[in-house]
Order: structure tokens, then C-alpha cells, then sequence
């Protein structure tokens, strides 16, 4: 797709909507569903149903109510920004292959933000008494329940948490969690520790002067400003500049009511408040997407000072903890590219062809499959396992390199690969001394190590032993005739020739599916021996 041709990324969360609309990606739901018990679990579905990632679907709900009956009058999404790479490159404006390239080319080139004097994030604004009376703040909101039965409340997950460094003033956007603690209190949970997130810097300078530090929350933007908010940018890095680049078009700001931070103007919804110093609450339990529910931990609590919102607005939130997930996506289509240009343009690594981060389960930060042309320099696999496994904090705790006749994202392709490409004596290193994963926070130890495995292949090897592709698809043409359950087709799922294999093995496996068998016989009557062990290769006697 040339740059002239290219649509627009969509505006705003509500251009967005409809454009998923219009391609069938979105289904509305106008059924009373309940925010704390049912509607997270139903469309968590489509993650762990066996759905094709390219079904998978937005949600729209349209009556949402809680576990004591009460009705909200704003609809719920869930699934719009990431449900699938597909609706990822919707928000973006891009095919799939091109987005890598396009967060590459944003980082380098910014385009800065633009202030504007009012936005439609404002038309609508609560602040003082508004905040606590009954039913109003944020208790007017319908914020789902993430995981029921084991988180502590109804989080804001969707968001865009901004603060400012009092330093040199440059703001900072991280996807944090919120908890809801009253009509007029979040407590925040940025990650606290060495790498952690920016929020977190800032407010430990806000403690070294024992101010309180100013945090607005946005929710529902365009998704290319929302998707900035996980890229783990540099902390002096602004988003929005980069949210431009992607967009074409300065993303446009204002400033907020009760604080002097700056928010898309275009937002559904925004939270102004500040967080105290010297102050922290439990928070938690809450679901996290390392696959366990983390437990109360001390975080920062926010005072709410004004709530402003759109006339229409719509409620977003995403789907996290267990991966896959609406989270993960985010992640997943823009930390691939990032892993492959830092290995194969910052490294000048010779012979990478693929970075896969496995998702199902581990959330894409601990496990990491690297995939080579085979003949690749064994040097050359060694730096990019130990590049892939440094790159960013919490990621490569294991990384595994596989050849480029084994789909790195089949976990079976990549264990067959170990299984008998590797010799843990050879091909496996244990590094130790790195920073610990992410949710070490809420256990003891606070280092850990890597576990680097070269599982890729070394030597010529015999076929893959499935039939050939001509026959599995004749097959699966008879399989659909029949009318028999609908298949997938994982990788592998034809055999496939690894150099070993010769011209007149190719002319046995003709014979016998011609029906030919005993024409073979005769030929390997000829070359009879005597006076050998059985299982003796017949190459290494004729050669």
C-alpha cells in the first residue's frame, strides 16, 4: 500500500468504532449484561475459545448494569483497539506488515503536539460536590469487573496516565491500571522499580521535594495515541509526538481544568486529579497478565479533582490478565519489529529472519523464539540469543533460535526443533544476574537469569515425516467434500525435505504411491549383504 493511497488513522475512538463497524469487526450487544460479572468473562472468550485470530471481534455493549441493579446510560467497549492484529492495523491505518516500520520511522521522526483551546473530552465536566454525591464521579462510570471472583474492584485498564517530569517538563503517557476506592479516589499502580515506569520516576521526584504530583487519566483517544501509551519509549520521549508521526497530523491537546497537564482533546473521558508524596493503599488483588493474580501491594492513591467527558461518550477498556489478550496484541505487532530491527540493523546480526514472542500464557516478555536460515554462523546465532535476551528489562528470560523450516509460533514446531536439534551440553547457556520478571515486585527474589538455547539445525536430516504437501491438500479437498469437522492447519502440517535425501529414495516414494512397491523390491534385492549388523546406514557401505 503506497503512502498516497493509504487511509487515515481514524480521529477519534467514535471514527474508529465506525470504521469497525462498517467491516463487520464489531458486534453490539443490547441484551442487559452485568459489567461485574459477565462481561469481561464473555468477551474473554474469544481468547481462550479456540477463535482464529483473525475472527476475533470488538463488543459493543449497549445496556450495562451492575450486580445491584442499576442501569448506565454510557456503553461499554472492550476489544476495539486490540482484540486482533487486524483491528490493531484498523487504529493504525496500515496493513499488519507495515506497522513495525511505521513505529520505527515515528520514534525517528516526531511530529509535536499542538495545544488547541477546548476539546470535546470537555464538553461535559463534574468536579466539587458533583464528584461525591450519590451515583456521581466515578461511580457514574461502568467500569467493568476484570477478573470475578478475584479482583478487589473494578479497574480502569484502557488508559492513558499522564504525567510531567518537574524537572525538565516533559510529560510522560504509561497504560497503568487504576483501581476504583471512592466516588473520588483511584489508587494507581505504576511499575516501582529500576527500568519501571515513567509515572514512577516522576513521582519519586515529586517525593524528593515533598509535592504532590499532578496525573490525569484519558480514556477512549484514537487508538494511534492510546497505542503509544505500551511502546516502552524512552521516559524523555513524548508520546504524543510520536502518536503524530503515525497520524500524520499533530495530535491536538488541552490543557485540563484542575491540573496543568495536557490531554488528547479528542478523549472520551479524562480523570484530573493529583497523587500525595508520602501516601500510599493497598491495592490489589487484581489479575495481572503474567498469568497470576497479583496480591495487595502498596500504591499510589489519586485524588480526583474533576471528571470531564464527551457528550456521547463510550466507555473503553481492554481485555488483559491471561494472555492472549486484547493487552498482549498491543504489544505483540509492535515489539516484534522492534526485536528484529534491534538484531538485524543496531546488531548487524547476519542470517535472522523472524522474532516471535510467545504469548499464550507467558505475556510475551519471558519467552522469545528467534527463527535463521539454515547455514547461519553458530557465532552469529550466540550474539542475537544474548541481544534478544538484553534488549529491554523482563524480556528473554528464555530464548530459543530454531531454523527457518520451523514456525517459531508453534510451541510443538519449536520443541520438536529441541528435541532433536539440540544437545543441552552444547546448546544451552544459563546467564545469570539479570532484573527480575515482571511480578517480582510481589515476591522475595529480585534478580533472576536467561536460559539461552541454540535449537536450530546443524547438519542435513531426513524429511519431516508427514506426507508431502500435494497429498495432505488432496486430502483435506476430500475431508471438505465429506463434509467433516472444520480443521485447522498447524505448522507442520506437510512433510518437507531437511537435505538429507537422495534422487533414488524420491524415486522409491514415486513407486509406492503408484502402487509400484514391488518394482523396489527388486531393485534393493540386488544390494543384499552379508556379514553386517542391522540398523547399518546403507551410505555409510555404499558409498
Amino acid at each position: 500500500m503506497t503512502k498516497e493511497n493509504r487511509p487515515n488513522p481514524p480521529r477519534d475512538f467514535h471514527e474508529h468504532l465506525a470504521a469497525l463497524e462498517s467491516a463487520g469487526l464489531l458486534v453490539k450487544i443490547d441484551r442487559p449484561v452485568n459489567k461485574d460479572t459477565q462481561l469481561q468473562p464473555l468477551v474473554r472468550w474469544q481468547f481462550i475459545g479456540g477463535i482464529p485470530e483473525d475472527e476475533r471481534r470488538a463488543f459493543m455493549f449497549t445496556n450495562v448494569v451492575d450486580s445491584k441493579g442499576k442501569r448506565y446510560d454510557m456503553p461499554v467497549v472492550l476489544g476495539a483497539l486490540a482484540s486482533s492484529p487486524r483491528i490493531y492495523a484498523m487504529g493504525m491505518g496500515r496493513s499488519v506488515e507495515e506497522i513495525g516500520p511505521a513505529w520505527m520511522d515515528a520514534i525517528a521522526n516526531p511530529v509535536p503536539p499542538v495545544v488547541v483551546s477546548k476539546g470535546v473530552c470537555q464538553e461535559i465536566v463534574m468536579t466539587g460536590d458533583e464528584l461525591t454525591r450519590e451515583g456521581g464521579g466515578l461511580a457514574c462510570l461502568p467500569v467493568p469487573v476484570s477478573t470475578p471472583g478475584y479482583d478487589a474492584a473494578p479497574y480502569l485498564t484502557a488508559t492513558l496516565c499522564v504525567t510531567r517530569d518537574p524537572d525538565s517538563g516533559v510529560q510522560n503517557t504509561g497504560m497503568y491500571r487504576a483501581a476504583l476506592k471512592a466516588k473520588d479516589r483511584l489508587v494507581v499502580r505504576m511499575v516501582a522499580r529500576p527500568g519501571g515506569a515513567g509515572g514512577w520516576v516522576h513521582w519519586q521526584k515529586y517525593r524528593a521535594r515533598n509535592e504532590r504530583m499532578p496525573i490525569s487519566i484519558a480514556l477512549g483517544a484514537a487508538p494511534v495515541v492510546v497505542f503509544t501509551s505500551p511502546q516502552k519509549l524512552g521516559i524523555d520521549v513524548d508520546e504524543y509526538g510520536v502518536a503524530g508521526a503515525v497520524a500524520g497530523a499533530p495530535v491536538e491537546m488541552v490543557k485540563c481544568l484542575t491540573n496543568d497537564l495536557l490531554v488528547p482533546a479528542n478523549s472520551e473521558i479524562i480523570i484530573e486529579g493529583y497523587i500525595e508524596p508520602d501516601v500510599l493503599e493497598p491495592e490489589a488483588p487484581f489479575g495481572e497478565s503474567n498469568g497470576y493474580v497479583a496480591l495487595e501491594a502498596f500504591n499510589m492513591p489519586m485524588q480526583v479533582t474533576a471528571i470531564t467527558m464527551r457528550k456521547n461518550a463510550v466507555f473503553s477498556a481492554i481485555i488483559s490478565q491471561v494472555t492472549p489478550s486484547e493487552s498482549s496484541v498491543i504489544k505483540k505487532v509492535a515489539y516484534e519489529p522492534q526485536f528484529l530491527a534491534h538484531l538485524k540493523h543496531a546488531l548487524g546480526i547476519k542470517g535472522i529472519k523472524r522474532v516471535v514472542l510467545h504469548e499464550p500464557l507467558t505475556n510475551l516478555r519471558p519467552v522469545i523464539f528467534l527463527q535463521f536460515e539454515y547455514g547461519a554462523p553458530q557465532t552469529e546465532i550466540w550474539r542475537a540469543l544474548q541481544g534478544a535476551s538484553t534488549l529491554l528489562t523482563a524480556f528473554g528470560k528464555v530464548v530459543i533460535a530454531v531454523s527457518d523450516d520451523v514456525d517459531p509460533a508453534s510451541v510443538d514446531a519449536v520443541l520438536w526443533s529441541m528435541a532433536y536439534r539440540c544437545n543441552p551440553k552444547e546448546d544451552v547457556v544459563i546467564f545469570p544476574y539479570r532484573g527480575g520478571g515482571q511480578g517480582s515486585q510481589y515476591g522475595e527474589r529480585k534478580t533472576d537469569s536467561a536460559l539461552l538455547i541454540d535449537a536450530t539445525r546443524k547438519r542435513p536430516m531426513a524429511p519431516l515425516a508427514l506426507p508431502r504437501k500435494e497429498f495432505m491438500e488432496d486430502a483435506l479437498k476430500l475431508w471438505n467434500e465429506l463434509g467433516l469437522p472444520t480443521v485447522k492447519a498447524p505448522s507442520p502440517w506437510h512433510g518437507y525435505e531437511l537435505g538429507n535425501w537422495g534422487d533414488d529414495w524420491s524415486e522409491f516414494a514415486r513407486n509406492a504411491v503408484n502402487g509400484d512397491w514391488e518394482v523396489n523390491g527388486l531393485q534393493t534385492i540386488k544390494r543384499q549383504r552379508r556379514g553386517l549388523d542391522a540398523e547399518t546406514t546403507v551410505r555409510s557401505v555404499e558409498k
